[in-house]
C-alpha cells in the first residue's frame, strides 16, 4: 500500500493514491465500491447518501453525498465542520475495472475534483484496488477558502496539510473496503 501520489498532466492542487490487495474477484470489489450509498462503511468523511439523478452507478448519474468532518481534522484550517453535502457525477463505470466520479459545483458543473476506484485482477483470483484522488483547479469551496484571507504562507501550509489528510483518507478507505469485501 502506498500514499505516494502519481504525477499527471495539468495543474494539480491535491493528489492522493493508495492501493491494497483484496481476496475477492474484481466484480465483487466493484459491486461494493460503486455502491456510493455504502460509503459510510469505509470513508473517513462520507457517511452515505442517495442517488438524485439518473440510473445509479452509471455514467451521468448524480449522487448526493452526506459528509461529516470533525473539528480535529486539520484543526487550524478554515474548512467546513460538522455536516455538509456534495453532489458528484459518475464519469466512468466499467464493472470489474473502474468507477470514477467528479464533485459538482453549485450549478451542477463539473469541477476538477475527481475520485476513482480502479481494480486490477491478480493471477490467484484476488485483485488489487487502487483508490485515487486528484484536484486540479480549486473547487468552488476551496476557492472561497483561498480568498478568505489566507496569505501565501497560509495557502502553502493548507495545501501541504490538506494533501497529507487526503493521503491518509484514501489509505484508510482501501483498508476498510478490504475488510468489508472480505467479510462478505
Amino acid at each position: 500500500m502506498t500514499g505516494i501520489p502519481q504525477q499527471t498532466d495539468g495543474p494539480t492542487t491535491f493528489l492522493a493514491r493508495a492501493e491494497i490487495r483484496i481476496d475477492a474477484t474484481p466484480e465483487q470489489v466493484y459491486d461494493t465500491v460503486s455502491d456510493l450509498g455504502r460509503s459510510g462503511e469505509w470513508s473517513p468523511e462520507c457517511t452515505g447518501g442517495t442517488w438524485v439523478h439518473g440510473e445509479p452507478r452509471t455514467v451521468g448519474a448524480i449522487f448526493r453525498g452526506d459528509n461529516l468532518r470533525s473539528r480535529e481534522v486539520v484543526a487550524w484550517a478554515p474548512v467546513i465542520r460538522g455536516e455538509w453535502h456534495t453532489e458528484s457525477e459518475v464519469l466512468e463505470a466499467v464493472p470489474g475495472r473502474v468507477f470514477r466520479w467528479c464533485v459538482l459545483n453549485s450549478a451542477r458543473g463539473r469541477q476538477e475534483s475527481v475520485w476513482s476506484f480502479e481494480i486490477e485482477p491478480e493471477a490467484d483470483g484476488g485483485c488489487r484496488l487502487i483508490h485515487h484522488y486528484r484536484l486540479g483547479r480549486l473547487t468552488e469551496g476551496l476557492a472561497k477558502i483561498f480568498e478568505s484571507g489566507l496569505d501565501e504562507e497560509g495557502r502553502k501550509r493548507f495545501v501541504a496539510d490538506w494533501n497529507a489528510k487526503l493521503v491518509e483518507d484514501v489509505r484508510q478507505t482501501v483498508e476498510r473496503i478490504k475488510v468489508v469485501v472480505e467479510k462478505s
